[in-house]
């Protein structure tokens, strides 16, 4: 089916392009480009410019160019535009512009790709949901999501993530949401920051894009709470629903637990009404993501009740705590990769998640945090109570240390300088039916310790 037609990129991006051929998609990237697609020709470590002929040779339909592309026929089908960047969010806004549904943007320290996903499913049980395959929340990410939007959704999740200071409101703003959510207030990039107040300020800020009259999402539990509701009434939300574990909350989670098969079971009170679901994944942080979730069904105007068997079909994407069975010293381990990324709340909650496990050893595999700047000390020494409920604990990078020298010595399984070097000294050291933890931020290459385990086991 056509995404877009040639007279409507023209028309969204103020561009020219020679003859009339329509798209199914948009990418930007040849390693998962469809036949059919827009390539769009973006600056990053490398410039897509230099890809459009391979882009074009592996069946892209039109390429989104701002200068002339090396190897490429002067009749070849470019999409010719004053600047990649700026191109692609004018189709992004133009995607949002011709979308008749409902959207809602979430945001928050932690748990925005999880409560991404779970109301994925959630809104699909009332019409045709978008959402991005994987966590395309920043400048580039949020555009590509709404110009991948098929005109007749009936409803979309963008994420919005930042670094930096003033990087949430542009993007709320293109987004231009019915509803927006705030899932956590936690150090992730506290180092770019200065402090909480100033990561709940940025947060916050997702208001500014609301529709008039829009409802906000926010966490209940957190002492920034007041703060971000003041923002969302300043910036004219009709509405506030706070979500968790406060009695005030209008969504509220009741219980959560951890059954003996690693399943989470979870309790809502949604007004009178009490509503269980039980997903396939293990942390009480998804039963955190799941409220506020159908906190956002509800702000819709839908009924979050009907929704709720649809977190039955929830499980964690790659790299954010999906388990698989591992082959060491000739028995089964269980491994549990959480190598996507790790800010401080979420590696605390992947630490108390994995005390929980049933099994033989709990085994912590730990990578540096980043972006904490001058909090990374304290941040990484705070992790001592939650890593020494495990085992046994290896650790890699300068800020790990920090944590491996905290801890109790029989707990301490190795610190090694990087992700490559400690990858060798946990395969020598697993046994059967452990269950081992690994995660780290991006940046920490905790994914290598992850495929010497999984390469290992084949």
């Amino acid at each position: 089916m056509t995404l877009w037609t040639a007279p409507a990129l023209r028309a969204a991006t103020s561009g020219s392009l020679a003859g009339e051929p329509g798209v199914t998609g948009i990418s930007i990237d040849t390693r998962t480009l469809q036949p059919g697609d827009l390539f769009v020709a973006l600056r990053d470590a490398r410039d897509g410019h230099d890809f459009v002929a391979e882009a074009l040779a592996r069946g892209a339909a039109a390429a989104m160019v701002d200068r002339d592309p090396p190897g490429v026929a002067p009749d070849a089908p470019l999409l010719r535009v004053a600047d990649t960047l700026a191109g692609l969010r004018a189709l992004g806004a133009a995607g949002r512009a011709r979308m008749g549904g409902r959207v809602v943007a979430v945001t928050g320290s932690v748990g925005k790709t999880g409560t991404k996903e779970m109301l994925r499913l959630l809104l699909g049980a009332f019409g045709p949901t978008h959402a991005a395959v994987a966590s395309y929340n920043n400048h580039w990410g949020v555009p590509l999501t709404l110009a991948r939007m098929p005109a007749d959704s009936a409803f979309a999740v963008i994420e919005i993530g930042m670094n930096n200071p003033g990087e949430i409101l542009p993007l709320s703003r293109l987004a231009r949401p019915h509803a927006v959510a705030v899932t956590a207030i936690g150090e992730a990039h506290i180092g770019h920051m200065g402090g909480l107040a100033a990561v709940a300020e940025e947060k916050g800020s997702i208001a500014g894009g609301l529709l008039p009259g829009g409802a906000a999402v926010l966490p209940r539990d957190s002492a920034f709470f007041p703060r971000l509701a003041e923002i969302a009434r300043a910036a004219g939300a009709g509405r506030i629903l706070g979500f968790g574990e406060d009695a005030a909350a209008e969504i509220r989670l009741a219980e959560a637990a951890i059954l003996p098969d690693g399943r989470t079971r979870v309790v809502f009170a949604l007004g009178g009404r009490m509503v269980e679901a039980v997903m396939p994944a293990m942390g009480l942080h998804h039963a955190s993501n799941a409220c506020c979730a159908l906190a956002l069904v509800a702000a819709l105007g839908l009924d979050p009740a009907a929704a709720a068997p649809a977190l039955a079909s929830y499980a964690p994407g790659a790299g954010r705590g999906a388990p698989r069975e591992i082959r060491v010293n000739s028995g089964i381990a269980l491994l549990i990769d959480e190598s996507y990324n790790a800010a401080p709340p979420a590696m605390r909650a992947a630490l108390r998640t994995l005390a929980l496990r049933p099994g033989g050893r709990r085994v912590a595999v730990l990578g540096d945090m980043r972006e904490l700047g001058e909090f990374s000390a304290a941040l990484h020494e705070g992790l001592a109570p939650e890593a020494a409920l495990a085992d046994l604990v290896f650790t890699c990078g300068p800020e790990m240390a920090r944590l491996h020298a905290l801890l109790p010595e029989g707990k301490r399984g190795a610190h090694a300088a990087d992700s490559a070097a400690l990858a060798p000294i946990v395969q020598r050291a697993l046994r059967p039916g452990d269950v081992v933890l690994v995660k780290g931020a991006l940046g920490s290459r905790m994914a290598l310790v992850v495929r010497a385990l999984t390469e290992s086991s084949t």
